[in-house]
């Protein structure tokens, strides 16, 4: 069975960091790429990262590029998101995601989403 459980949110004052964690199982290593999205209320859905599980090629969205990097520990079938600078339009309920088919990119699962996903963890950035 399919399962990803996010932790790690919060409330952080702006410019302040906060790590993610998604833990998924079976195995990282049954999927070919993993992400993390984000949905503010009242927003639409938002591509944030993604990542390669067999190359570790990493993809980011404009927005935050330069301020977040994402990572995956294959070992402990872990893929997380180190968010740094955040700002207050960086709240939202964090959720990672998983796709099988390595047709596509990360550009395109940005985009598009992923077939499995998490409930998310909130995020808010606030002072």
């Amino acid at each position: 069975q399919v399962q990803l459980v996010e932790s790690g949110g919060g409330l952080v004052q702006p410019g302040g960091s906060l790590r993610l964690y998604c833990e998924i199982s079976p195995s990282t290593l049954d999927y070919v790429f993993m992400g993390w999205f984000r949905q503010a209320p009242g927003k639409e859905r938002e591509g944030v990262s993604c990542i390669s599980i067999k190359d570790g090629s990493t993809y980011y969205a404009d927005s935050v590029k330069g301020r977040f990097t994402i990572s995956r520990d294959n070992a402990d079938n872990t893929v997380n998101l180190q968010m740094n600078s955040l700002k207050p339009e960086d709240t939202a309920n964090y959720y990672c995601a998983a796709d099988t088919l390595a047709y596509y990119n990360c550009n395109y699962y940005l985009h598009w989403g992923m077939i499995y996903r998490g409930n998310g963890t909130l995020v808010t950035v606030s002072s």
